[in-house]
């Protein structure tokens, strides 16, 4: 019984994570297209973005991540996983450390970003949104499907999937750029 409470924390909160995940990246976005409007917006928009990427990351996108950790490896405790390591459990905990490479990315991201520093392009923000995405469907396929033969193809759907969303920017830059 004690294993559903905490998959049902473990769920939460990961929603939570990508949820906050998603939402700062969007935000990157908006900051670095803010720096092409001119004065006195810039410097307003610039220090509303820094405040709400600020406590979304601090109070709801990082607190989460530390929970979906906790939950996780409690869940491998309570599960006994630990003494059998399946193979589905060491590919998702694989990419659960992208995930959390990516996490702390996005917070030196914002750190650079409230100094001024903007080096990638909106562009670039927009793609990066996406590979959150796919680590998401990656993970979640392999949760769900745990058979080896399944998995295969699911990393096949995921490659196919990247290859869409990364298509899907690039037509929508194109659509932005003829307004």
């Amino acid at each position: 019984m004690m294993y559903q409470y905490v998959l049902a924390i473990h769920i939460i909160f990961v929603v939570c994570w990508m949820a906050g995940l998603f939402y700062m990246v969007r935000l990157f976005i908006y900051h670095t297209e803010a720096q092409e409007k001119p004065e006195p917006a810039r410097t307003i928009l610039s220090e509303q973005f820094e405040l709400m990427e600020r406590k979304l990351w601090w109070i709801i996108t990082t607190p989460s991540m530390y929970l979906v950790v906790i939950a996780g490896a409690l869940m491998i405790h309570l599960h006994k996983w630990y003494m059998i390591w399946p193979g589905w459990l060491i590919i998702k905990l694989l990419f659960v450390v992208g995930l959390l490479v990516y996490h702390f990315i996005c917070q030196n991201k914002m750190k650079a970003m409230a100094s001024g520093k903007f080096t990638w392009t909106s562009t670039q923000l927009r793609l990066w949104n996406e590979l959150a995405t796919i680590i998401l469907f990656a993970i979640v396929f392999l949760v769900v499907l745990k058979n080896s033969l399944n998995w295969i193809f699911g990393v096949v759907g995921i490659i196919a999937f990247s290859v869409i969303l990364m298509m899907a920017v690039k037509i929508y830059k194109r659509f932005r750029e003829r307004k």
